[in-house]
């Protein structure tokens, strides 16, 4: 087995795990509801999994569950082993982080994924420049891969993007 492949197995299981942990807190409520003073493995259940079938190195995992507000359930989850992230040239990320970087842009994404998915509508909705401005951010957002367009200049958050952007949201919120 190359180190590719036994990379490819050992983050597929991880995957597999992670959906199964998922699921198993789905079906059970958490047993640390209404105890003062639960367990530090009752209160980072996700870690505790990701501990025992995290590669040597570690790993940085991120996965969710979201009933979107139009309708309709989106399931995600990506990880990578420690190393890996440490390994990559982060500054290829910076256009598509870049892109969530002005506020119309966010603003766009949340009237999209609440449903507002026409130019037109989101022109009228946002209240945020010219139909022009607003065709400048939705360019930005569908070349960094945010926003696709299809039928007729409707827009969409791509299933594989809600999680990652909800997860940036919320990393980028989280106190320090």
């Amino acid at each position: 087995m190359s180190v590719g492949e036994d990379f490819e197995a050992r983050l597929s299981a991880l995957e597999r795990t992670v959906a199964e942990l998922v699921a198993q807190g789905a079906d059970a409520q958490d047993p640390g509801a209404g105890d003062s003073d639960p367990s530090l493995g009752e209160v980072f259940w996700a870690l505790e999994g990701l501990r025992h079938r995290a590669p040597e190195g570690g790993a940085v995992l991120y996965t969710g569950i979201v009933d979107l507000p139009p309708g309709g359930t989106v399931q995600w989850q990506y990880g990578l082993p420690g190393p890996a992230v440490f390994e990559e040239d982060w500054a290829e990320q910076a256009p598509i982080l870049a892109a969530l970087g002005h506020p119309v842009r966010l603003s766009i994404l949340h009237a999209v994924l609440h449903g507002t998915t026409s130019a037109a509508g989101l022109v009228e909705e946002l209240d945020s420049g010219t139909s022009g401005q607003i065709y400048h951010h939705l360019k930005e957002l569908t070349t960094a891969g945010w926003l696709t367009s299809g039928k007729r200049g409707m827009y969409e958050v791509p299933d594989a993007r809600v999680v990652p952007l909800l997860a940036i949201l919320v990393a980028a919120g989280t106190p320090g």
